[in-house]
């Protein structure tokens, strides 16, 4: 591949790629040209460019979509969205689970930033040390990264933020009187206005603010989640995006009916975050897709994504994860190191632990209790050397020990601080064959990595990298052309973006030039690069030579130019209605 200057009737011209357009169309060999931040011109051209890249050999596509993740405070330090943007992801939307920065009354920061720091994986110290916290409404947020960023992010209006701000600390103690839903609505109505992408909402029991009390959202009542999302409706290019109890556990009839409602209320599809699928849970698998196919009896649409690649997941007794929100377990894991280890050291507290994480209560979350499927990662120890990258079910049967009892010794002894690797039960050939098949519902939408959130604990962003190596080099089980469309147009349809998911003459210049005997990625590793110097799982990309972002070379051969071209996606202008038809 070589890059050369030729004569500049155009800005930037690819010669000779594959060009996977986006719409599942066969792929064929042909130029691309570029000029300003718009494609113009498809086909075998002869006219000449500031820059022409020799795609031969390469296949060309659009920049991924990913419609679901957290960036909303790491675009402040990192303008590119790393790792996302590395793997190819030009437009990412933010703002989910009900969750954002802004609306912001004066003093709130500090609650903000406790609150994103429990419910998103974001190191507090980071998100105290690197934003300014100098906005108000939702429109300064918006401003404050407006022109500064390297990627197309676009972010829906968090109900948490809302709530707080027009209750302040009543919105985690009570339901809403008449009056202050009114003054929500008023607030969403204004966020949308000025570019709000939609309205998002959580009333998941696994969310939490720094308190540890349940997030404003889940104190909400079902009257002011449809007057809020009513208010969607009379905003043109929204959407909607919920968590509830039931993306994790299963649908309860009510909740699909109020999933359905919310739908029908903003006339906008709503999707939810995450559908994990398991031959070994199958039955609910079906179930899910299932509770989306009765909102459509309904007229309304409902929307699950899930991921095409098993993300690999960390643990850790020290640092907030899953593992304490197993029912007795918080109580156990709080307070200073010591006082933990007094605890764990007793076995029937250890008995306690093992029964609530095996009970009804736990919910989905019983599928983390697998101990022995636990591998050792780092931790300071260096006595525990020789157990790195070991399974908890190899060293309990050479000690003769109970699982859990041999995965409370290890981290005993590393003071907590041992990282332990859950390995995949959902990685047979069924599984997979369950994951092909409702990729094709109208229902399911392939995203949800939750780049930006949960640094420390896990690492989604590569997902397009993986799944195309495993179309390409592993288990096929879609072809490249179906695989890009799922990953870029289909996710811009969803959201409305205007001029984005495909390579198509007038549309944005959003590009991803990849090699297919290489596209891959590493497995997650840890890197000190946040703010505070604290540490995230990253992964980096193989195969990925340019990412294009509206026409601008943004990353080359893996590492950023500087460039900084992304868009501050507003509804209405980047945004258009979606239909509650499905696709």
């Amino acid at each position: 591949m070589s890059e050369t200057t030729e004569s500049p009737a155009l800005d930037l011209i690819i010669r000779g790629a594959k060009i996977v357009d986006g719409t599942g169309a066969p792929a064929f060999v042909g130029d691309v040209g570029v000029r300003g931040d718009k494609i113009t011109s498809i086909g075998t051209l002869p006219t000449g460019a500031a820059l022409a890249i020799d795609g031969t050999g390469l296949v060309l596509c659009p920049g991924f979509v990913d419609p679901h993740t957290h960036y909303d405070a790491q675009l402040f330090w990192d303008p590119l969205a790393t790792p996302s943007s590395l793997h190819g992801v030009t437009t990412l939307i933010g703002g989910n689970c009900g969750f954002t920065l802004a609306p912001l009354a004066a003093g709130d920061s500090e609650y903000t930033a406790r609150m994103m720091a429990n419910v998103e994986g974001m190191p507090l110290e980071a998100l105290q040390e690197a934003l300014p916290w100098d906005w108000n409404t939702f429109g300064d947020f918006l401003d404050r990264l407006d022109g500064r960023i390297a990627v197309n992010a676009g972010f829906l209006v968090g109900h948490c933020a809302i709530r707080r701000a027009v209750m302040g600390v009543d919105a985690t103690r009570s339901e809403a009187t008449p009056s202050q839903i009114e003054e929500m609505t008023a607030m969403l109505g204004e966020s949308l206005s000025v570019g709000g992408l939609g309205f998002s909402t959580s009333r998941a029991f696994t969310h939490s603010d720094g308190a540890g009390d349940p997030v404003a959202s889940r104190w909400a009542s079902e009257g002011e989640v449809l007057a809020l999302s009513r208010e969607v409706s009379a905003h043109e290019g929204t959407t909607l995006e919920f968590i509830f109890d039931g993306c994790l556990n299963g649908f309860e009839e009510a909740e699909i009916a109020l999933a359905a409602d919310m739908s029908l209320a903003a006339n906008r599809p709503a999707n939810w975050n995450v559908l994990s699928v398991s031959s070994a849970d199958e039955k609910n698998v079906r179930a899910q897709i299932a509770a989306c196919e009765s909102a459509a009896t309904r007229g309304a649409r409902i929307v699950a994504l899930t991921m095409p690649v098993i993300v690999d997941l960390c643990m850790s007794f020290k640092n907030h994860c899953a593992l304490h929100k197993l029912p007795g377990w918080s109580d156990v894991l709080s307070g200073n190191v010591d006082d933990q280890i007094a605890r764990l050291r007793d076995p029937a507290i250890r008995e306690r632990m093992k029964a609530g994480a095996r009970s009804p209560e736990a919910g989905v979350l019983r599928g983390i209790a697998h101990w022995g499927s636990y591998k050792v990662g780092d931790g300071p120890n260096p006595d525990l050397a020789d157990l790195r990258d070991r399974s908890i079910a190899e060293i309990a049967a050479q000690r003769g020990q109970d699982e859990f009892d041999t995965l409370v010794e290890i981290v005993v002894a590393d003071d907590l601080s041992t990282i332990l690797w859950p390995i995949s039960r959902a990685d047979d050939d069924k599984s997979w064959e369950l994951r092909r098949e409702i990729w094709e519902s109208p229902h399911v939408l392939l995203g949800g990595s939750d780049a930006g959130a949960h640094l420390d604990r896990m690492c989604g962003a590569p997902y397009p990298t993986l799944f195309l190596a495993d179309v390409l080099r592993g288990r096929r089980l879609v072809s490249l052309e179906r695989a890009i469309e799922m990953m870029t147009s289909e996710p811009a349809d969803l959201f409305g973006l205007v001029g984005r998911g495909r390579i198509a003459e007038g549309a944005q210049a959003d590009l991803v030039l990849f090699d297919p005997e290489t596209i891959a990625a590493t497995g997650a590793r840890t890197a000190r690069d946040l703010p505070d110097g604290s540490l995230r799982l990253v992964s980096d990309p193989f195969g990925i030579r340019k990412v294009i972002v509206n026409g601008q070379l943004t990353v080359d051969e893996g590492r950023a130019t500087g460039a900084r071209a992304g868009t501050l996606l507003r509804s209405g202008r980047d945004t258009r209605t979606v239909s509650l038809s499905p696709r």
